[in-house]
């Protein structure tokens, strides 16, 4: 088939180009940072910010949608 005969003559060329690359040896990085956390800590919320885009009715309710998933 003309696929497999464009595949092999890609293979080949590609083989051909891998000759020119030198032989190298495996270079391993030793890293210290391995594992690192940061401090468990909360942060502030400003509610205002929240709900800012948040749906309200005239009352101040937050109006949220029912799942779709839902029947």
């Amino acid at each position: 088939m003309k696929i497999e005969k464009e595949a092999e003559e890609i293979l080949q060329s590609f083989s051909e180009a891998l000759k020119d690359i030198p032989e190298l040896e495996e270079t391993h990085y030793m890293v210290d940072n391995v594992n690192l956390s940061r401090e468990d800590c909360a942060e502030e919320k400003d509610s205002t910010k929240i709900m800012r885009n948040a749906h309200v009715d005239k009352e101040g309710n937050l109006i949220a949608e029912k799942g779709k998933w839902v029947k």
